[in-house]
């Protein structure tokens, strides 16, 4: 057993009001710099949508991610070979039209315009040449609008919908959006770290965080093709590629990150999980329905004896081992079984998780005689086909799953706090889910009443122990000889 340790995430789309806090926050602080103006490493996309890039779902055109060849994982883009021989013509990767131009004003001509009867405007230009331009697109272009046919009626996960479920969609009285927070999934299986020609792109091996080295970058961009989730820029004026940091310096200084700290909803939680890296080529390599078991099979229990022996062999510091064991994450993703990955298909093992949006049901009437009205899965106005092309690999048997135990948890509560729903419907509720009721309570509580210390666990980084000499040079003598003290702390 090979254990490490990887810094995850879970985002509850229900509790997302779509405010882009988040995406503002994290830009300000990361991306506010010349050559990365139309690179939001925290976006929000409305859901059913194109997504930002544009079709960033739709892999037939873009070959991310990995693929089975022969029961083995290979890149969906190209061999190691062939990779080298696009390194000047690469054709998958997004073109700019696909992010958008990036643009600014030009306020002067406001205060030097001539005197005159018409109100003076300023014009947009161009951030990249200077021209002047006509808006087109932008990263939330299509906001608020997933149950209109202009946008929402390209999204490539409606392929898998019936007519009837696409109708049901896109009826006005219907109508049913939801948003969808993303950033850097930081993947155990990452095919941008395995597309990068010269190796500039990494994971920590303390904490999983994905990085790309600027000084060893060279500019193909092989990783932003590779990676199925577009979360890799191109930085026009360096040359080099840029992503999601998860605000590593923050994290080493003891403080959430940037998106996870400013979010208005507290959607986000993050923590430890600790996984077996020897059985990562096995989980990715399972059929497309057994992706998310296999994944969760990967994370083990931070409070087996066992599992801390091992991970004592493998170098992971204790206090790492008891952060994972109050790691909300772990209880989010493997306890409760509620949370799940994005595009699981994708094979990358990505390390951030969604709790689907429990939208409300459509009721036939306002009685409800059937009294289904928050039990009943089937009448959800999002089609459970759709979700599972998002979180399920396709399997909608593990999305339903995760769905019962999010409805019980909300007829348990309204059982015992509004009284609408009868103890009978509580129990049936909870049994057909597998919860039990306490459970019920501690879901309830994680989501609703927890302070960021519970939801955001960050473990002691001690970075200063992989980077700080352990000894103090001490200055030469005359002969060119030094000798060496132990650092006193």
């Amino acid at each position: 057993m090979n254990v490490r340790a990887q810094i995850s995430s879970v985002f509850h789309l229900d509790k997302c009001i779509g405010c882009h806090t988040c995406s503002v926050a994290c830009k300000n602080q990361w991306t506010d710099r010349k050559g990365v103006e139309y690179a939001w490493w925290n976006n929000v996309e409305t859901r059913p949508g194109t997504g930002y890039p544009v079709l960033w779902e739709d892999q037939e055109r873009h070959q991310g991610g990995w693929k089975l060849e022969g029961g083995e994982l290979a890149l969906r883009q190209a061999s190691p070979g062939a990779t080298l021989g696009r390194l000047f013509h690469n054709p998958n990767l997004p073109v700019l039209q696909d992010y958008y131009e990036p643009w600014t004003y030009k306020y002067d001509d406001l205060f030097t315009a001539p005197a005159g009867d018409v109100q003076p405007t300023a014009r947009p230009v161009s951030l990249v040449d200077g021209k002047p331009i006509d808006i087109a697109s932008g990263p939330a272009w299509d906001d608020d609008l997933g149950g209109s046919g202009t946008y929402a009626a390209n999204d490539p996960g409606l392929a898998a919908l019936t007519e009837a479920e696409r109708a049901q969609l896109f009826d006005l009285e219907r109508m049913v959006f939801f948003y969808l927070p993303r950033i850097c999934n930081h993947c155990l299986n990452a095919a941008c770290v395995a597309a990068c020609p010269s190796g500039a792109i990494y994971k920590r091996g303390e904490d999983g965080v994905v990085l790309i080295s600027q000084d060893v970058c060279k500019g193909w961009r092989m990783c932003v093709s590779a990676c199925p989730y577009k979360k890799v820029y191109f930085n026009w004026e360096t040359g080099k590629s840029e992503k999601c940091i998860l605000c590593y310096p923050r994290l080493e200084a003891g403080e959430a990150p940037a998106c996870f700290h400013t979010c208005v909803g507290r959607i986000r939680y993050l923590g430890v999980l600790l996984y077996d890296a020897d059985r990562i080529a096995q989980a990715a390599s399972r059929p497309d329905q057994d992706l998310v078991a296999a994944q969760r099979s990967l994370i083990l229990d931070p409070s087996d004896p066992a599992v801390i022996a091992a991970a004592r062999a493998s170098g992971v510091p204790d206090a790492m081992v008891e952060s994972a064991r109050r790691s909300p994450v772990y209880r989010f993703v493997k306890e409760w079984e509620i949370a799940l990955p994005l595009h699981p298909e994708y094979r990358t093992l990505p390390m951030l998780f969604y709790v689907p949006p429990l939208l409300p049901a459509l009721a036939r009437s306002a009685s409800d005689p059937d009294g289904r009205f928050f039990t009943s899965l089937e009448s959800a106005r999002l089609p459970l086909r759709y979700l599972a092309g998002l979180f399920g690999g396709g399997n909608e048997a593990v999305v339903e799953a995760a769905y019962r135990r999010l409805i019980a948890v909300r007829v348990h509560r309204r059982a015992g706090q509004v009284g609408d729903v009868t103890p009978a419907q509580a129990a049936a509720a909870l049994e057909a889910s597998g919860l039990r009721a306490a459970q019920a309570d501690e879901i309830h509580r994680m989501t609703t009443l927890a302070p960021m210390e519970e939801r955001i666990v960050i473990p002691p980084m001690a970075r200063e122990a992989d980077t700080e000499p352990a000894v103090e040079p001490q200055p030469r003598s005359a002969s060119g000889l030094g000798f060496l003290r132990p650092l006193g702390r």
